[in-house]
């Protein structure tokens, strides 16, 4: 007795083409960003920053920041909105910073305008890495503010995160200041009055 094979080949019904094509592009852009994180991680991993930038606001950033400063004595500190003036300095002056290596500037309203307040005066001083510092659940929206904001002026970021028994920001701040940040950098706006309260 003979087995007939058949010849015929199973192939995908036409009606699901679209799907499978709509779902391929749906995946697309996650592959795309997954893609950049890593290249983002491995160039932050390699280079060697040039100064320490410290998002203020709270007092354990800048103390990190001042041990941070004892292991790079050769690196300048820039505190942004942080604490009273005289209390900052006090914190520097205690671990044995100079005063010449610290830049406090108090122009920033929140963490966006953190970053587009100092871009262009680290760009001219020819500042291409930095180490950022603040609180760990802090550091998810900081970091993709400044990959858009410093990114854009080819400042490399070093993420410093500091211990926070705060919870995790949501996803919806974070996006939020993310397109916050695509605005600045396509109308030199910042979109403050999507932000309803300071957060730092």
């Amino acid at each position: 007795m003979f087995l007939k094979i058949s010849s015929r080949r199973h192939s995908v019904p036409v009606s699901s083409t679209p799907k499978i094509r709509h779902r391929i592009l749906a995946v697309l852009p996650l592959v795309g960003f997954s893609l950049w994180l890593g290249y983002k991680q491995l160039q932050s991993y390699l280079v060697q920053p040039e100064a320490i930038f410290v998002l203020g606001g709270h007092e354990e950033r800048e103390r990190f920041a001042a041990q941070l400063a004892i292991q790079h004595p050769s690196l300048p500190i820039w505190v942004s909105s942080g604490s009273p003036q005289g209390y900052v300095r006090k914190i520097f002056t205690k671990a044995g910073i100079s005063g010449d290596r610290l830049h406090l500037d108090y122009q920033a309203k929140d963490t966006v305008t953190n970053f587009t307040t100092l871009v262009n005066q680290f760009k001219a001083q020819g500042i291409d890495s930095i180490y950022l510092v603040t609180s760990a659940n802090h550091l998810p929206r900081a970091r993709v503010i400044g990959e858009i904001i410093f990114g854009s002026q080819g400042i490399i970021i070093k993420p410093m995160p500091v211990n926070s028994d705060r919870p995790p920001e949501s996803w919806e701040k974070i996006l939020r200041d993310g397109a916050r940040s695509l605005l600045w950098i396509a109308t030199g706006k910042t979109g403050e009055s999507l932000t309803f309260k300071r957060f730092h």
